[in-house]
């Protein structure tokens, strides 16, 4: 007798082994030796305030919450009449994958700027993700609880609902949002990697957001970078060749006072 998993389920934890799995592979990757392609030298790294073995618990303790919800949005909404649901063609899927990268940037992003303007909320919730100050891929969901329940997995829901999407749609959706975060914050400008291709929401983009000079931009995630430009919170920025090996994001206007104040 086959055993079979709800798409609820699948769509609960796909995601999470899907975090593990592609930020696992630039564990790898780190191991090969990607000293050509880093946005900081490896010595940096020591500049993060908090362990890599603090982070994994911390990345645990997010996906904790999120498994939470996420089963109780799918026991409040689920159906138990035991028919299996028709999915919708292919043109409505992928209007409802835009719809809901639609929701979900926007959610993140107004709310990720308001930790940003609000300094208790920064102070004692947001600062946790920023101790990060060169980013890592399995460092992107580490975060204070109260932040990733708001940010991740409120967002999250919003998406799913407002868009409409059937749990197995969400599979691949949620699945698709993780592998997006987890490169934004991977460190590393590797070439021939095609969410770079479609997407100038990356991981120098986001880099700059890391760095204090850039703490007040590039609050997008983790599709586009259309609120930062509608808003004034776009900074752009040039990828260069650093001298030693591997690149630099460095923004275009900013001011040697400023570069002086942020060294």
């Amino acid at each position: 007798m086959a055993f079979a998993v709800s798409d609820e389920l699948l769509g609960t934890f796909v995601p999470i082994a899907v975090y593990w799995l592609y930020s696992g592979l630039y564990v790898v990757l780190d191991g090969l030796g990607m000293d050509d392609y880093r946005l900081h030298p490896k010595g940096e790294e020591a500049r993060n305030i908090v362990s890599r073995w603090t982070v994994v618990r911390g990345v645990l303790v997010q996906q904790a919450f999120q498994i939470a919800v996420s089963l109780l949005l799918f026991t409040v909404l689920g159906d138990d009449n035991g028919t299996v649901r028709k999915q919708p063609p292919a043109l409505v899927m992928a209007l409802q994958f835009l719809i809901a990268m639609f929701v979900m940037d926007t959610w993140q992003y107004f709310m990720h700027r308001y930790m940003h303007i609000n300094r208790f909320l920064y102070k004692h919730v947001h600062s946790k993700h920023h101790t990060l100050v060169v980013p890592y891929a399995f460092g992107a969901l580490y975060n204070h609880p109260l932040e990733g329940l708001i940010l991740d997995t409120v967002g999250g829901a919003l998406s799913f609902l407002i868009s409409g999407m059937t749990p197995r749609i969400g599979i691949f959706f949620f699945s698709f949002a993780t592998i997006k975060t987890v490169d934004d914050h991977c460190g590393l400008w590797l070439p021939g990697n095609i969410l770079h291709v479609f997407f100038s929401n990356n991981s120098a983009y986001h880099d700059i957001h890391h760095q204090l000079y850039g703490n007040k931009y590039n609050f997008s995630q983790p599709f586009f970078v259309m609120w930062d430009k509608i808003l004034g919170t776009y900074m752009p920025y040039t990828l260069e060749t650093r001298k030693g090996g591997g690149f630099e994001a460095r923004p275009v206007k900013l001011d040697q006072a400023q570069q002086i104040k942020a060294d």
